[in-house]
């Protein structure tokens, strides 16, 4: 069964791309052969006990192709990838790739065997690669007996979790393409759906993102060019394959024709010392990498940089400007972003942008793409530069629609065909983005909207505070008041009275002041790295945390 793909993008746009030469004849899979071709000696990928060449990466690609295929698994179809961060998920990518098949690498470690299978139904996932014990639950209950009568099921592969004695070879006990008969057609088309991501879903059913191999690759060649990386780049990919951000990872180190190194860790390591070990050039992650990053390097003493670290994509989440400044007193440059699953990392700062900017900007849209700020009252009308409204967004990378959602997607695009991100923000004269905050995160207090990123942000500027999310608490008079949860940095202290003086005099409004307060030993996160707000809310509806009323005094204004 094949995807219901909506007519994204119009014959117009996807004529414009390609002649501009942001679309191109190449595949992702093509992309990886040549670098094997032109240099098969030098590293591609590695994991904590596996190290790839571009030749050995491309032979395991082609085994796995003309495996599925040689067990029926035809173009269109889909592959359902759940492992941990290991070498075996970029070859599956590359596999589908090669053989025009639809990858899901979505599947994360706190994924339910449940929310596997109900993936795989939705995807009619004709195989499944996956390392028992791997998941929320897995070590008692198993997806493959529960996925066993899919009706499109062809083939479960399983794969022996990794150790000290782990076989070099990805897919051990695989032939070779060329030992068993003619080897699998290999796809020539860019365009059409090679890769799924569901959306994280905190509030609803996820959506499938349909994307393929020129939507992908279009922004990753934009951040090799746009930051000058080459084949001697190592990409650190802090974030795993399962998170949107660490497929760009890959598709970054695959275009520059560089090493990609996936994070996996043991337990209480060090990740400086994994950086150096592996001379990492450029790290991608989330706030909350830039954050332990940040602390570890305070612990250490370290001020003028990391090894061979060059850059650090941040994104998926606004990075506290604190954070990113003291990076670059350390000697690490953030290359601060902005995008999304369905417009992939199309928004970043420069190298050589002034640090003002890096601190509190997301940086301008790469040439392959467009944005524009929408009014919050009227989403087909533009807003005003530095007028804040919803960030619209359209161009190369734009997502090919929701998996089987025709619905789904025409609601996601205003009047004009821009993509609606539900992001809050405004743009400067020069282009330069300042994203605000989430429109359903607004707090409505009295019938007034109040943004909870700028309390976030200012409260993050206090020296004691790591993390903050401001949560609505239910009124019968207003509607909603604010809730301030907070985490601290290890070794701090302060309390509620200390922080909202800090906020009055960071400029913050009478009526955006938190009217309760509670301080958390640990902030919850969905597995991308950002705060769980859903979580957060219901614990405090459910009683499970308990914010204490708070009032800024005029002392503390």
């Amino acid at each position: 069964m094949t995807s219901t793909i909506p007519p994204l993008p119009s014959a117009e746009t996807a004529e414009r791309v390609t002649k501009a030469g942001y679309w191109r004849d190449e595949t992702i899979y093509a992309v990886a052969r040549r670098h094997a071709e032109q240099s098969p000696d030098a590293y591609a990928v590695r994991d904590r006990h596996r190290r790839l060449t571009h030749a050995e990466l491309i032979t395991a690609a082609d085994a796995l192709a003309h495996d599925l295929a040689r067990r029926g698994v035809r173009r269109g179809e889909r592959v359902l990838v759940w492992l941990p961060s290991r070498v075996e998920a970029v070859v599956a990518f590359l596999a589908c790739s090669r053989n025009g098949l639809v990858v899901c690498l979505s599947p994360h470690r706190g994924h339910t065997v449940a929310e596997i299978a109900s993936f795989a139904q939705r995807l009619h996932a004709a195989a499944l690669i996956r390392e028992p014990g791997f998941g929320a639950d897995s070590d008692h209950d198993d997806i493959a007996g529960t996925i066993r009568e899919l009706p499109s099921l062809r083939h479960v592969y399983r794969l022996a979790p990794l150790g000290g004695g782990s076989s070099n070879t990805p897919l051990p006990g695989l032939p070779a393409a060329s030992d068993d008969g003619t080897p699998s057609p290999q796809s020539r088309d860019p365009n059409r759906v090679i890769y799924v991501m569901f959306t994280s879903g905190s509030t609803g059913l996820p959506k499938g993102v349909m994307h393929s191999d020129n939507t992908l690759l279009c922004t990753a060649r934009a951040i090799v060019r746009d930051w000058r990386l080459d084949p001697d780049t190592v990409v650190y990919a802090l974030s795993p394959h399962s998170h949107s951000l660490g497929v760009g990872a890959i598709l970054t180190a695959l275009v520059a024709g560089g090493e990609l190194v996936m994070h996996d860790l043991a337990r209480g390591a060090s990740l400086i010392d994994r950086l150096v070990e592996t001379g990492a050039t450029y790290l991608v992650g989330v706030p909350t990498h830039a954050i332990d990053l940040v602390e570890e390097m305070r612990g250490r003493g370290m001020t003028t940089g990391i090894g061979n670290v060059k850059g650090f994509r941040i994104s998926a989440a606004a990075v506290p400007g604190p954070v990113v400044a003291e990076l670059l007193q350390r000697g690490v440059l953030p290359q601060r972003g902005y995008g999304m699953t369905e417009v992939n990392s199309h928004q970043y700062t420069l190298p050589d942008d002034d640090h003002r900017l890096i601190i509190e900007t997301s940086g301008r849209c790469c040439r392959e793409h467009e944005l524009r700020i929408f009014r919050l009252d009227d989403p087909d009308t533009e807003a005003a530069i530095g007028e804040v409204g919803e960030i619209g967004s359209r161009g190369a990378s734009l997502m090919l629609g929701y998996l089987d959602d025709p619905a789904a997607t025409e609601a996601a695009f205003n009047a004009h065909g821009w993509f609606m991100t539900g992001d809050l923000g405004w743009v400067d004269a020069a282009g330069y983005l300042r994203v605000t905050g989430r429109r359903k995160d607004v707090i409505i207090r009295g019938g007034r909207n109040i943004n909870p990123a700028r309390i976030e942000d200012l409260a993050m500027r206090h020296a004691a505070i790591e993390r903050a999310a401001a949560i609505p608490v239910a009124d019968a008079r207003l509607g909603e008041r604010i809730c301030l949860a907070v985490t601290m940095r290890p070794g701090h202290r302060t309390d509620a009275e200390q922080i909202l003086g800090h906020l009055a005099r960071a400029g913050l409004s009478k009526y955006e002041m938190p009217e309760f307060f509670v301080a958390l030993a640990d902030m919850p996160l969905m597995p991308n790295g950002k705060i769980a707000r859903h979580d957060l809310t219901k614990w405090v509806q459910e009683g499970r945390v308990v914010p204490l009323p708070v009032r800024a005094t005029a002392e503390s204004r």
